[in-house]
């Protein structure tokens, strides 16, 4: 789903103007960053975590010339699904085969 469709969508299940919409999403959205910048986790309940990692430095190789090269250490945030949500997935998962 594309951020227009979804903005449509919470505008259409909350009966609020677009705008006021948006800025709440965007506000959302400006707490996670705040937080994840500050290594800190976000949980949304019966959501899931939001959760910044720090990934180690390593050694790669470039499998077409055999190079290898240094990849620095760096930051992801990574997502872990709640309860709920896994569960939905594993049934929907289990229906498929």
């Amino acid at each position: 789903m594309e951020y227009k469709k979804f903005i449509e969508e919470l505008q259409r299940r909350l009966g609020k103007n677009r705008k006021e919409v948006e800025s709440s999403v965007s506000d959302m959205l400006q707490i996670v960053k705040e937080r994840s910048v500050l290594m800190d986790s976000f949980s949304i309940q019966g959501f899931g975590t939001f959760e910044p990692r720090k990934k180690a430095e390593r050694i790669s190789v470039n499998p077409s010339t055999g190079k290898r090269m240094l990849i620095p250490p760096k930051i992801v945030l990574t997502f872990k699904p709640g309860t709920i949500i896994k569960n939905k997935l594993r049934e929907k998962s289990d229906n498929e085969q």
